[in-house]
């Protein structure tokens, strides 16, 4: 048997080597490792107290399978509360930049509170929600583990929620220009939509960070296809249903007007997707990772004499350290 002590060694010599240890046990002789570990795994069934309080997690079925599906779904939870910030940061800084800007541009300012706040409510809330339902990606389990500092900004996302509301507030700030100089009465009304349907346009296209939407299906995600389809629905009510355009100051748009608000939104679907594919091209990133630790008692012996004392005492060992790429909370 090996010792607890020489237990505790083994994952300290795979820490200070770099690497991010998860260990299993269920006994009180597993406790200070447990403790030690960067995650540590009890056994909800055969563990002890002890050993249960000295995890960062519990196996409830005592399988180490659970394991791998805690860390799939863990992956693509933290995946959709990244796409979440990143629709919500820069649907938001394109509504900040369109106001911003406009008076610099001698234009009078694009959008009444009450639209703000529609965008706000409804352009913003339902297809955020819907994210949550994004399914796993294909490559989610051959990801290398994430840095434990890594922020949630990270790989672009803060870049990405400026240069896209930049391109948003340009959109509606030159679809305001156009029709404001031509004279025509519609310039609040085209700036209103095209930024609604920019920010539609955006969120289909962030499902991913390197696949396109077209890869993916746009059937693959039937909750937010149904959340922008009802957008889209409502903020036509506000253009055409009378008793709406007096509440939000809009005016009916015609099938040319609508049209053309729809394709200048869909530039943001195109620069979105170009910048993904720019991105799949450049291959993944080359910033150093830590390793996930692999300790039994054999491959152990290769890294101290610690583990070579612990390995000489037995060839298995029941506190062991999981092979399964994942950190704390992914």
């Amino acid at each position: 048997r090996v010792a607890p002590e020489q237990k505790l060694k083994i994952v300290t010599a795979l820490q200070d080597q770099g690497q991010f240890v998860a260990m299993t046990g269920d006994g009180v002789n597993d406790a200070p490792a447990l403790k030690r570990a960067d995650i540590g795994v009890a056994m909800g069934v055969t563990g002890t107290d002890v050993a249960k309080e000295a995890s960062a997690m519990i196996l409830l079925d005592d399988n180490f399978a659970t394991i791998v599906r805690a860390v799939r779904e863990g992956r693509k939870i933290y995946d959709n509360l990244r796409r979440f910030i990143k629709y919500a940061v820069t649907t938001n800084s394109g509504e900040i930049w369109t106001i911003f800007l406009a008076p610099f541009l001698g234009l009078p300012i694009p959008l009444l509170p009450i639209q703000i706040l529609w965008i706000n409510l409804v352009t913003d809330g339902l297809p955020g929600l819907a994210l949550a339902g994004e399914p796993e990606e294909p490559d989610v389990m051959r990801r290398p583990p994430r840095p434990p500092t890594e922020g949630v900004f990270a790989h672009g996302l803060g870049v990405h929620a400026v240069w896209v509301g930049l391109l948003m507030a340009a959109l509606a700030l030159g679809t305001q220009a156009w029709f404001f100089y031509a004279g025509s009465s519609h310039w609040q009304t085209m700036a209103f939509t095209v930024l609604c349907l920019a920010q539609l346009a955006h969120v289909l296209a962030i499902r991913s960070e390197r696949q396109s939407l077209f890869t993916q299906g746009l059937l693959s995600n039937k909750p937010l296809l149904g959340a922008v389809g009802l957008t889209l629905a409502l903020q036509l009510s506000t253009i055409y249903v009378p008793a709406l355009n007096g509440v939000f100051k809009t005016e009916p748009l015609s099938a040319v007007e609508l049209a053309l608000a729809a394709a200048v939104a869909g530039l943001v679907f195109v620069a979105v997707e170009t910048e993904k594919c720019a991105r799949a091209h450049r291959g993944p990133s080359l910033r150093p990772r830590r390793r996930f630790a692999h300790f039994s008692v054999s491959t152990a012996t290769k890294t101290s004499p610690a583990t070579a004392a612990a390995s000489a005492s037995s060839t298995a060992l029941r506190g062991s350290v999981l092979k399964t790429p994942f950190r704390a909370g992914t």
